[in-house]
Protein backbone atom coordinates (compact mmCIF):
# COMPACT_ATOMS: atom_id res chain seq x y z
CA UNK A 1 0.00 0.00 0.00
CA UNK A 2 2.90 2.74 0.73
CA UNK A 3 4.39 2.17 -2.69
CA UNK A 4 1.03 2.35 -4.15
CA UNK A 5 0.54 5.44 -2.38
CA UNK A 6 3.89 6.87 -3.53
CA UNK A 7 3.89 6.03 -7.17
CA UNK A 8 0.77 7.33 -6.60
CA UNK A 9 1.56 10.72 -5.19
CA UNK A 10 5.01 11.21 -7.29
CA UNK A 11 3.13 10.43 -10.27
CA UNK A 12 0.42 13.29 -9.60
CA UNK A 13 3.29 15.80 -8.72
CA UNK A 14 4.88 14.78 -12.12
CA UNK A 15 1.90 15.57 -13.85
CA UNK A 16 1.19 19.16 -12.27
CA UNK A 17 5.11 20.35 -12.73
CA UNK A 18 4.34 18.81 -16.18
CA UNK A 19 1.17 21.43 -16.52
CA UNK A 20 3.29 24.57 -15.08
CA UNK A 21 6.48 23.74 -17.05
CA UNK A 22 4.83 23.06 -20.22
CA UNK A 23 2.40 26.24 -19.29
CA UNK A 24 5.42 28.19 -19.24
CA UNK A 25 7.38 27.06 -22.25
CA UNK A 26 4.44 27.11 -24.32
CA UNK A 27 2.01 29.70 -23.39
CA UNK A 28 -0.06 29.73 -26.33
CA UNK A 29 -1.17 25.93 -25.89
CA UNK A 30 -1.14 26.52 -21.85
CA UNK A 31 -2.79 23.84 -19.60
CA UNK A 32 -2.53 26.15 -16.19
CA UNK A 33 -4.45 28.52 -16.25
CA UNK A 34 -6.87 27.41 -18.63
CA UNK A 35 -9.37 30.54 -19.05
CA UNK A 36 -12.61 28.53 -18.53
CA UNK A 37 -13.84 25.60 -16.43
CA UNK A 38 -14.39 22.08 -18.23
CA UNK A 39 -15.28 18.77 -17.13
CA UNK A 40 -11.76 17.29 -18.79
CA UNK A 41 -9.91 20.24 -17.29
CA UNK A 42 -11.13 20.16 -13.78
CA UNK A 43 -10.63 16.50 -14.27
CA UNK A 44 -6.81 17.02 -15.69
CA UNK A 45 -5.96 19.81 -12.76
CA UNK A 46 -8.07 18.76 -9.09
CA UNK A 47 -7.62 15.08 -9.92
CA UNK A 48 -3.76 15.15 -9.52
CA UNK A 49 -3.87 17.52 -6.81
CA UNK A 50 -6.40 15.73 -4.87
CA UNK A 51 -4.36 12.47 -5.32
CA UNK A 52 -1.48 14.54 -4.03
CA UNK A 53 -2.73 15.68 -0.95
CA UNK A 54 -4.05 12.52 0.21
CA UNK A 55 -1.17 10.37 -0.65
CA UNK A 56 1.13 12.44 1.31
CA UNK A 57 -1.38 12.68 4.26
CA UNK A 58 -2.09 8.62 3.96
CA UNK A 59 2.25 8.19 3.46
CA UNK A 60 2.76 10.86 6.83
CA UNK A 61 0.07 8.47 9.09
CA UNK A 62 1.99 5.67 8.12
CA UNK A 63 5.92 6.89 8.19
CA UNK A 64 4.77 9.26 11.69
CA UNK A 65 7.77 10.69 13.20
CA UNK A 66 10.26 8.99 11.61
CA UNK A 67 13.24 11.57 12.53
CA UNK A 68 12.21 11.09 15.86
CA UNK A 69 11.63 15.09 16.78
CA UNK A 70 10.56 16.45 19.63
CA UNK A 71 6.42 16.91 20.00
CA UNK A 72 7.04 20.53 21.44
CA UNK A 73 8.13 21.13 17.41
CA UNK A 74 5.94 19.02 15.66
CA UNK A 75 2.72 20.30 17.56
CA UNK A 76 4.68 23.99 18.27
CA UNK A 77 5.39 24.40 14.93
CA UNK A 78 4.03 22.42 12.39
CA UNK A 79 0.65 22.12 13.61
CA UNK A 80 0.40 25.77 13.21
CA UNK A 81 1.75 25.79 9.72
CA UNK A 82 -1.04 23.61 8.83
CA UNK A 83 -3.95 25.25 10.55
CA UNK A 84 -2.29 28.55 9.27
CA UNK A 85 -2.23 27.52 5.66
CA UNK A 86 -5.41 26.06 5.67
CA UNK A 87 -7.07 29.63 6.93
CA UNK A 88 -5.32 31.70 3.83
CA UNK A 89 -5.89 29.11 0.95
CA UNK A 90 -9.83 28.47 2.74
CA UNK A 91 -9.90 32.30 2.56
CA UNK A 92 -8.58 32.46 -0.93
CA UNK A 93 -11.05 29.72 -2.50
CA UNK A 94 -13.76 32.06 -0.48
CA UNK A 95 -12.67 35.61 -2.01
CA UNK A 96 -11.95 34.36 -5.57
CA UNK A 97 -14.53 31.68 -5.94
CA UNK A 98 -14.07 28.17 -7.12
CA UNK A 99 -14.22 29.07 -10.66
CA UNK A 100 -11.29 30.92 -10.50
CA UNK A 101 -9.09 29.04 -8.21
CA UNK A 102 -9.86 26.36 -10.96
CA UNK A 103 -7.89 28.58 -13.40
CA UNK A 104 -11.08 30.49 -14.76
CA UNK A 105 -11.19 33.83 -15.46
CA UNK A 106 -13.57 35.61 -13.37
CA UNK A 107 -12.54 39.21 -12.92
CA UNK A 108 -9.37 40.22 -11.13
CA UNK A 109 -9.23 40.60 -6.93
CA UNK A 110 -6.96 42.42 -5.63
CA UNK A 111 -8.56 43.33 -2.09
CA UNK A 112 -8.82 41.05 1.02
CA UNK A 113 -5.93 38.91 1.40
CA UNK A 114 -4.96 39.32 -2.56
CA UNK A 115 -4.13 42.84 -1.70
CA UNK A 116 -0.79 41.20 0.48
CA UNK A 117 0.45 38.46 -2.03
CA UNK A 118 -0.69 38.02 -5.54
CA UNK A 119 -0.85 34.05 -4.79
CA UNK A 120 -2.21 33.83 -0.92
CA UNK A 121 -3.55 30.60 -1.99
CA UNK A 122 0.21 29.13 -3.09
CA UNK A 123 1.71 30.61 -0.70
CA UNK A 124 -0.43 28.95 1.70
CA UNK A 125 0.05 25.80 0.35
CA UNK A 126 3.57 26.21 0.65
CA UNK A 127 3.09 26.82 4.45
CA UNK A 128 0.59 23.14 4.56
CA UNK A 129 3.74 21.41 3.68
CA UNK A 130 6.17 23.01 5.12
CA UNK A 131 3.65 21.80 8.38
CA UNK A 132 3.36 18.38 7.17
CA UNK A 133 7.36 18.42 6.96
CA UNK A 134 7.42 19.45 10.65
CA UNK A 135 4.17 17.70 12.34
CA UNK A 136 4.43 14.38 10.44
CA UNK A 137 8.51 14.47 10.79
CA UNK A 138 8.44 11.84 7.98
CA UNK A 139 10.99 10.81 5.96
CA UNK A 140 9.20 9.63 2.76
CA UNK A 141 6.93 12.24 3.08
CA UNK A 142 10.10 15.12 2.90
CA UNK A 143 10.92 14.56 -1.04
CA UNK A 144 7.78 14.42 -2.16
CA UNK A 145 6.25 17.44 0.28
CA UNK A 146 9.59 19.67 -1.10
CA UNK A 147 8.58 18.40 -4.83
CA UNK A 148 5.10 20.13 -4.06
CA UNK A 149 6.98 23.19 -3.17
CA UNK A 150 8.93 23.80 -6.17
CA UNK A 151 6.03 23.02 -8.54
CA UNK A 152 3.62 25.89 -6.34
CA UNK A 153 6.75 28.46 -6.51
CA UNK A 154 7.00 27.64 -10.46
CA UNK A 155 3.12 28.19 -10.67
CA UNK A 156 2.82 31.79 -10.66
CA UNK A 157 5.36 31.61 -13.91
CA UNK A 158 2.76 29.98 -15.43
CA UNK A 159 -0.28 31.97 -14.06
CA UNK A 160 1.34 35.64 -13.95
CA UNK A 161 1.31 36.29 -17.97
CA UNK A 162 -1.85 34.71 -18.53
CA UNK A 163 -3.32 37.67 -15.83
CA UNK A 164 -1.55 40.05 -18.17
CA UNK A 165 -3.35 39.30 -21.27
CA UNK A 166 -6.62 39.07 -19.61
CA UNK A 167 -6.61 41.47 -17.28
CA UNK A 168 -4.03 44.02 -19.16
CA UNK A 169 -2.53 47.17 -17.31
CA UNK A 170 -4.85 46.26 -13.71
CA UNK A 171 -3.13 43.48 -13.54
CA UNK A 172 0.21 45.21 -14.00
CA UNK A 173 -0.37 47.94 -12.41
CA UNK A 174 -1.18 45.53 -9.10
CA UNK A 175 1.64 43.58 -9.79
CA UNK A 176 3.96 46.88 -9.21
CA UNK A 177 1.97 47.09 -5.78
CA UNK A 178 2.00 43.82 -3.98
CA UNK A 179 4.89 40.55 -4.27
CA UNK A 180 4.25 37.46 -5.59
CA UNK A 181 4.30 35.52 -2.19
CA UNK A 182 5.01 37.55 0.86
Amino acid sequence: MTNLLLWAGWISIFCLGLAVVWSILVPKCRLWPSGNITAIKVLYIWGPTILYALSIFVLALGDWNHFGWAGSLRWGLGLPLLVIGHIIVYGGVFKIGYKATSGAATGLKINGIYAYSRNPQYTADIIILLGIIVFSASLVVLPLALAGIFVLILAPFSEEPWLREVYGKPYTDYCKRVRRFL
